[in-house]
């Protein structure tokens, strides 16, 4: 069984910074791919970001140059740092294991980022 527990969101200022951890417990398969996505009230789930099997990072091109995805292998933690965050960043963001289809495999409960100007 995967759990996953995210933390690090917040209130923060336009033009601030945060940095979202993620604890990842279990046995994940091998071909999974690690990542972010968000969802703003009222609005479509966004994959932010993700690491490739090959260790490529890919990233929504609304965060491209702000935002940076990053794991720790052997603590088992996925890491988004966020800088610049502007209000459209607003959502509730969750870490996922196994992406497919358009849709996350496994996910964690989620934690709020607010961006006020």
């Amino acid at each position: 069984q995967v759990h996953l527990v995210e933390s690090g969101g917040g209130s923060v200022q336009a033009g601030g910074s945060l940095k979202l951890s993620c604890a990842v417990s279990g046995s994940i398969p091998s071909y999974c791919r690690p990542g972010w996505y968000r969802q703003a009230a009222g609005k479509e789930r966004e994959l932010v970001s993700y690491i490739s099997i090959d260790a490529t990072t890919s990233y929504l091109d609304s965060v491209k140059g702000r935002f940076t995805i990053s794991q720790d292998k052997d603590k088992k933690i996925l890491y988004l740092q966020m800088n610049n965050l502007k209000t459209e960043d607003t959502a509730v963001y969750y870490c996922f294991v196994c992406w497919a289809q358009g849709t996350p495999k496994y996910w964690g409960q989620g934690t709020q980022v607010t961006v006020h100007s």
